[in-house]
Order: structure tokens, then C-alpha cells, then sequence
């Protein structure tokens, strides 16, 4: 009976019990926390390891998939809004070094320094920082300190997911609270970009003024917005194949870039009704590296990972206190950006948005919330998961 189309509605069956988990609880308890739980014990009893695989995701997500969602990432953001973010580039930045920092001469006191050096740059970011320091513990011949570097990228968004939630919903709170007040006055301007913020909003853009032409409903189809977001990505794709900058960060400004000149419509994904199977598709993806975490992996190794963890973020927070107060920027928001380093894109922009629908009673109050936030967690993702930890990863493989 198990074929590859049950495999998909599994998948979509966890999904969805990760989101009525966080319907139900305002957001409190994040929907990808849910669902990392609920498949991580599925893969521990009844569901099969290559489940991701064989529902058909895993091919589409990890290639075009991921580069058309940060693609489209980029019409919903704006050129303003990027060169804005500055402060969160070095909240995010600092924030890491306390990480590790602390966690290099800290941890080592409770916990084998080996184990310290392969876990952390997985600690501060994702994949690519996993398997470099894994390849590199076994090219040594330390085999549980390769073991350590996967189960950290694995587990590591089990304490990032619920932190970020707290921090998001008390930062969401305060801005509801100056917003409901009328302590907050919006320029068109700013009720115009606040509009396009988010994963499912579409502003309209009938009188907006670009340097390209708008093409006519009728010749802009689904299919040509796709493959208009498909061009841009491709170009990314070249970028990163031939300068030292990643290809998902050319995504990023190229999306921004062309949706600026017109080129591109903001919010093109779910103009071209195509949001959500990609989102899924990613998520999945993420989630398929939790199939190699055993139980045994788990317990031979969790007592060293929970203190790396804690110490890392205990670090991460210190330095984020001090340069938010720098900065003049709120420590709930600067904290949650600097926290995306244990989870990184989709999941950041996922959690986000979940929690501004929770506390937003009304679609203006959504909008606010995603606009003051949403931008700033979606850069801290970039930041720390996609740059700096490969960065981090390849000066500590040599330590091994």
C-alpha cells in the first residue's frame, strides 16, 4: 500500500499537525518545531528514512526549489529595506562571535574540546557547516566527533525554534501595544511597503511606477512569472558558480534588483499560486536530515551537545545584549535574528509569520508586525546560516 503518493500525504500530514499545534497555541509552540518532533519520532518507529525522498520533494527542493523561494524572497523585500538592515548584519555578526567565543574556552571545561571544535560551526549554522567539520572529524579518524557535528545540525533547532518564538511574541507585543496606542504614525509610504511584507500578502501595484513596462494581464501568466523568477535564478546560479559570494545570496539581491526595475512583480510566488508547494517542498528538505539521528546517537551524545548549546547561546546572548543597546535596536528582536543561526531559511521566515497571524487581530495589525519584523529575521537567516558559518566551518575543520 506504501507508494510514493502516502509518502507524500505523510509528509503533509506532519506539516499540517505542526501548524493546528501552532493555531492553537498563538504561535507560542513554533508549527516547524512540531513537525521536526513528530517526524524525528516517526523516523524512530514506523517511517521510513527516505521518506522526503521517495514522496518526490527531496530532487525539486534542493535544487530549483530552493533557489526560486529565496529568488521570490527578494520581491517581498525592498532595496530600503535590505540597506536598513545594516545593524541587523552586525547584531548577527557579534552575536556569533560570543557564541563562539564563549563556547571555545567555556565548553572545553565540561566537555571534550574535540566535540567543541566539530560542533560548533554546525552551532552557527547549517548543512554545509555539518558535513564539512563531519568529513573532516573523519578524515581524522575521530569518528564520535563526526557523529557529533550531524547530530548537532540536527537537533540544534529543538532549542532554537522555542527561543525564537519568545523573543518574537514579547517583540510583536510591545509593537501591537505602540501601534494600538496610536503612539505609532504610518506615512503612505510606509502603509504602501507594509502592504507587500509577508509570505502570502499581494499588494497592488496598478499605479506603482517602475522602469519596465508592466506586461498585460493577459500575456503574464503563471507559467511566465515562473519562468521570469527562473531567469533571475538562473543568473544567480552563475554568480555564485564564479564569484566567492554564495549563488542563494545572488538570489536574494537579484530578487530585490528586479522586482525594483519591474522585471519581476513583488510577491511572485503566490502570484503565480506556486507559494506554498514550494515552501512545503523546502521544509521537507529540512527536515529530511533528521532521519539520521538515532535514538543511540542521541543518547551517547546529548549530555555534551545540551552544554554546547547552552553555553553557545549563553554567549550568543551576552554579546547581542550589549551591541542591541549599542545599536539602540530591542534585544527580543536582535536576539531572535541572532538565534536564526540555529535554524536559518525557511524555518525563520515560517516562524515569523506565524507568530505576527497569532497576534495580529486584524490584517493592518499582520502587516505592521511582519513589516517591523519579518525583513530583519529573514537577513539574520542569510547572515549567519548561510555565510558566516561556512566561513566559521572551514578555519575550524583545520583544527581537527
Amino acid at each position: 500500500m506504501y507508494n510514493f503518493v502516502l509518502a507524500f500525504v505523510i509528509c503533509a500530514l506532519a506539516y499540517v499537525i505542526g501548524e493546528w499545534v501552532s493555531t492553537a497555541t498563538k504561535a507560542w509552540i513554533p508549527s516547524v518545531f512540531v513537525t521536526a518532533v513528530v517526524l524525528l519520532i516517526g523516523y524512530w518507529t514506523v517511517l521510513p528514512k527516505e521518506l522526503v525522498t521517495e514522496a518526490g520533494l527531496i530532487p525539486f527542493a534542493n535544487t530549483i526549489g530552493i533557489y526560486l523561494l529565496i529568488t521570490h524572497i527578494g520581491t517581498i523585500i525592498s532595496l530600503k529595506q535590505l540597506i536598513q538592515q545594516w545593524k541587523t548584519v552586525v547584531i548577527c555578526l557579534v552575536g556569533l562571535v560570543g557564541m563562539i567565543v564563549i563556547g571555545y574556552f567555556v565548553a572545553p571545561m565540561f566537555m571534550d574540546k574535540t566535540l567543541v571544535i566539530a560542533g560548533l560551526p554546525p552551532l552557527t549554522g547549517g548543512i554545509v557547516a555539518a558535513t564539512t567539520m563531519s568529513d573532516a572529524a573523519k578524515a581524522a579518524g575521530l569518528t564520535v566527533a563526526s557523529v557529533f557535528a550531524i547530530a548537532m545540525y540536527c537537533v540544534q533547532g529543538f532549542a532554537g525554534y522555542p527561543l525564537t518564538a519568545i523573543c518574537l511574541q514579547k517583540e510583536g507585543r510591545k509593537l501591537l501595544k505602540e501601534y494600538r496606542s496610536g503612539a505609532v504614525v504610518l506615512t503612505d509610504e510606509e502603509k504602501a511597503e507594509m502592504a507587500n511584507i509577508g509570505m502570502t500578502a499581494i499588494a497592488d501595484e496598478s499605479n506603482v511606477k517602475k522602469l519596465l513596462p508592466k506586461l498585460p494581464e493577459k500575456w503574464n501568466s503563471p507559467i511566465v512569472m515562473l519562468g521570469k523568477l527562473g531567469f533571475v535564478a538562473w543568473i544567480a546560479s552563475q554568480l555564485g558558480a564564479h564569484t566567492p559570494v554564495s549563488g542563494v545570496i545572488w538570489a536574494l539581491v537579484l530578487g530585490i534588483a528586479a522586482t525594483t526595475i519591474g522585471f519581476l512583480e513583488s510577491n511572485l510566488l503566490n502570484r503565480a499560486n506556486s507559494y506554498w508547494i514550494t515552501m512545503f517542498a523546502l521544509m521537507m528538505y529540512v527536515f529530511d536530515g533528521l532521519k539520521d539521528c538515532t535514538p543511540e546517537m542521541l543518547k551517547s551524545i546529548i549530555g555534551p551537545m545540551v552544554i554546547l548549546i547552552i553555553i553557545g547561546v549563553i554567549g550568543m546572548a551576552i554579546t547581542v545584549f550589549i551591541v542591541s543597546k549599542i545599536l539602540k535596536i530591542s534585544f527580543p528582536l536582535a536576539f531572535a535574528n541572532g538565534l536564526t543561526a540555529l535554524y536559518g531559511f525557511p524555518c525563520d521566515a515560517i516562524i515569523t509569520e506565524a507568530t505576527c497571524n497569532a497576534l495580529g487581530e486584524t490584517e493592518e495589525e499582520k502587516s505592521y508586525l511582519m513589516s517591523k519584523m519579518f525583513p530583519s529575521m529573514i537577513v539574520g537567516g542569510f547572515v549567519t546560516v548561510t555565510i558566516t558559518s561556512v566561513l566559521i566551518a572551514g578555519v575550524f575543520a583545520q583544527w581537527l
